[in-house]
């Protein structure tokens, strides 16, 4: 199960989008501005796996160098592959 989230980390869409896949164990999908929380779902210790599309990361100037710790870097084709693999698609918050 994925959930994704687009919104900005100081909003409820976002803060939901994260209780949301904490309370069901859901992989997490970060775009647009959702990227900036990269440093929250660090600290909240999430114990899924997390993906930030590469291109939003670095229009938000997180390039390649920046330090997302475990958070996965992924294309537009990993993240086609993802949606279409997963059995269910919570989102966008």
């Amino acid at each position: 199960m994925i959930v994704m989230i687009k919104s900005a980390p100081d909003t409820p869409e976002a803060k939901r989008g994260i209780t949301l896949a904490g309370d069901l164990v859901a992989d997490v999908v970060l775009i647009q501005d959702a990227v900036n929380l990269v440093r929250l779902v660090q600290d909240v210790g999430i114990r899924v796996s997390v993906y930030a599309l590469d291109e939003d990361l670095r229009m938000r100037g997180l390039g390649p160098d920046a330090d997302i710790g475990a958070i996965r870097r992924i294309d537009y084709d990993m993240l086609v592959d993802l949606i279409t693999k997963a059995d269910k698609v919570h989102g966008v918050f």
